[in-house]
């Protein structure tokens, strides 16, 4: 293996990622759930209406975009780094596919042509180890969310795990994650979710929601 791609293993790129996908069934990989709960609770909570602009960052293979169809949202984005998370969640979504905007993509390099009145993170944001992917993470979201839009993201909280996929993570409570989002982003709501992988190992999350003032 050359040292280019040794570096993108170890830094969780797209050949990492891929690589997690081919190894791993969806129901096998550690973020697995059979139906995201708290993620569809705290969409509801934010009272969008049904054709509000709507993105999954890291969605891979998750079933939120098409149970946020069957609860009857109908502009729904999911952008994910991996080419095979991706055609796993279009076969999984069977003929509601073609409803689903999908975005093969690293979130922190993409160059958004829209904006979203809701941006959703489920446990992307804590492998960004690197200042200066948080820096383009955060760029990305200012320039993709409407003012007023609404950010929800989840993020292994300070009790969570130390690793992930073989990647070191970074663990936040909600201060450290209004400090890292910043003043432009105001904070409605917070909560914690022990989640349990597929091999039974219990993952505390904490999860916020914030609202862009401007």
């Amino acid at each position: 293996m050359n040292l280019s791609l040794k570096n993108l293993f170890k830094s969780g790129g797209k050949a990492h990622w891929e690589k997690i996908y081919r190894k791993y069934d969806s129901t096998e990989v550690g973020w697995y759930q059979e139906r995201p709960e708290t993620s569809l609770q705290f969409i509801e909570n934010t009272a969008l209406s049904k054709s509000d602009k709507i993105i999954d960052v890291g969605g891979g293979e998750s079933r939120l975009a098409v149970l946020l169809l069957d609860a009857g949202y109908r502009n729904i984005t999911v952008l994910d780094i991996s080419a095979r998370a991706l055609q796993a969640a279009r076969q999984s979504a069977g003929e509601k596919a073609v409803q689903i905007r999908w975005i093969e993509a690293d979130v922190t390099e993409y160059a958004f042509s829209r904006q979203f009145d809701l941006w959703h993170d489920r446990a992307v944001f804590h492998f960004l180890r690197d200042e200066s992917q948080r820096r383009k993470y955060k760029a990305a979201l200012e320039s993709a969310l409407k003012p007023g839009g609404h950010f929800i993201i989840s993020t292994f909280s300070l009790d969570g795990p130390k690793k992930c996929s073989g990647l070191n993570v970074v663990r936040y409570d909600v201060s450290g994650l209004q400090a890292e989002i910043g003043a432009n982003f105001e904070l409605q709501h917070s909560g914690k979710e022990l989640h349990h992988t597929p091999w039974g190992e219990r993952q505390e999350f904490i999860w916020c929601w914030f609202q862009k003032i401007g």
